[in-house]
């Protein structure tokens, strides 16, 4: 008899099967332990039961040989658990060279979706199959948590911080997106679904909704409308480090430390510029906290991206010829 309740969500991405296969593991490890450990204390409670013959005079007895066996056996079997959890969680935060990358808002109590090509999506998310597809999140006001059961994965957006998640899907189909995070009164509505099509029929739904402006161009556009460009341009009079190039490569600070110019650099270079001011330059730049929303800094993540030839491959973007 079936009432059409499945045991577990559906496999739908690369990362599902081996997810499953390490909890079936896991569970039959920890069934067959406790079955093992319930037969002793069963043939115990039963041979030295009350009024049972069982000699109870020996001496008590101890084997060191078993006791390091059983000890060095618990703990193989717990580093190799850890080994292959680890491996999994690796793998996962260690996107393919090449993704599809999908910008993704959380707030109260939506989800924002951007395309490479400018397409918005509110609560729903499509994407080709068998393509790696990058999705960076940022959170508006608190705590949201990106979860899709059938894809295996769940990754929190955290405001004032940039995170990313990424999936490959197999099966095309639509799949439940939810909110794993409480994030406030209206936390059960927050949901969606995320769209799995056949590249063909991406490549329509994509000209369908019709091509907008990329986040990198309209980050150009609010670069130049906050008055950067006329601190960062070439032509500029203030004496401020240029931008181009510079994502994704190592920037000398003035108290001599080398950081790496990545998204959480980024980020805090436009929110708290005296953080880390790059040496040889004077700490002038004002703070834009409070002045922009967490999707007009993406805007203007995607765009300084843009201006290096690795964060073009990620937003997808040509160079622009501004600030050259």
């Amino acid at each position: 008899m079936s009432f059409g309740v499945p045991f577990a969500p559906p496999e739908a991405s690369t990362l599902s099967g081996k997810v499953d296969t390490l909890f079936y593991a896991l569970l039959a490890f920890a069934g067959a332990l406790g079955l093992f450990l319930t037969c002793l204390v069963v043939f115990y409670a039963v041979r030295y039961r009350a009024g049972s013959p069982a000699d109870r005079t020996g001496k008590r007895s101890r084997s060191p040989p078993l006791e390091i066996g059983w000890t060095t056996a618990s703990l193989l079997v717990a580093f190799a658990f850890f080994g292959w959890g680890a491996t999994l969680f690796v793998n996962r935060d260690r996107p393919p060279v090449g993704a599809l990358e999908i910008a993704g808002l959380g707030k109260q109590w939506m989800w924002s979706f951007r395309h490479p090509g400018g397409q918005r999506e509110i609560n729903e998310l499509h994407v080709p199959v068998g393509k790696p597809v990058l999705v960076s999140l940022a959170s508006q006001d608190v705590i949201h948590s990106f979860f899709v059961p059938a894809f295996r994965l769940k990754q929190d957006a955290v405001p004032g911080r940039t995170t990313h998640v990424w999936f490959t899907a197999t099966k095309p189909g639509r799949y439940h997106l939810f909110c794993a995070q409480y994030c406030g009164t209206q936390h059960s509505e927050m949901g969606g679904w995320v769209t799995v099509m056949e590249p063909q029929d991406y490549a329509v739904w994509l000209g369908r909704q019709g091509a907008g402006e990329t986040l990198a161009a309209e980050g150009e556009k609010l670069f130049r409308a906050l008055g950067c460009s006329g601190c960062h341009g070439n032509s500029s009079t203030a004496r401020a480090p240029s931008l181009e190039g510079v994502y994704g490569r190592p920037v000398a600070l003035t108290d001599k430390r080398t950081v790496m110019a990545d998204e959480r650099y980024l980020r805090d270079s436009i929110l708290q510029p005296d953080k880390e001011v790059v040496g040889g330059y004077a700490p002038i730049m004002p703070s834009f906290e409070g002045l922009i929303d967490e999707g007009e800094l993406q805007m203007l993540l995607a765009y300084l991206k843009s201006l290096s030839p690795a964060g073009a491959d990620q937003t997808g973007a040509a160079q622009p010829e501004t600030t050259r």
